[in-house]
């Protein structure tokens, strides 16, 4: 159970970096209806993603693998926890956004600077989540 719980954490982590990837490559100033309803299924799939990684996360950390306290103790852990939980905060206003413009008519559809820009950040703060989760590994912060 240990390793499958494991290996689905890290594939769900793949997944979620690479529709953040996808999305901020994707999106611009302007896109088009097709490009809108791209976007919104990998979206999805990112969201779908980020649901598995937290709770393979939270199975890792208080049902599997090593014990609670190691994980508790460590401010490495709660720093990694924390980053991933603003990713999460920081996501809600790119899908509203793309939520709310469904229903639009409008073709092209201008996407505020704000949405990239926060797509920008998730992807930032995405990439030193790795580097936390190795310190981690090598018993860093205990």
């Amino acid at each position: 159970m240990d390793i499958l719980i494991r290996y689905l954490h890290l594939f769900a982590a793949l997944v979620l970096a690479g529709t953040l990837v996808l999305e901020n490559i994707a999106v611009q100033r302007q896109i088009s209806r097709e490009d809108l309803r791209n976007l919104l299924k990998v979206d999805a799939v990112y969201g779908i993603s980020a649901g598995v990684v937290a709770l393979c996360g939270l199975a890792l950390w208080l049902w599997v693998g090593k014990p609670a306290s190691f994980y508790t103790a460590n401010p490495v852990f709660h720093a990694k926890l924390t980053l991933f939980v603003l990713i999460g905060l920081l996501s809600i206003y790119p899908t509203v956004f793309l939520l709310r413009q469904r229903k639009t008519t409008q073709d092209p559809i201008e996407v505020p600077a704000g949405v990239i820009r926060v797509l920008r950040v998730e992807l930032l703060l995405l990439a030193v989540i790795p580097v936390l989760a190795f310190l981690m590994a090598r018993g860093v912060g205990l």
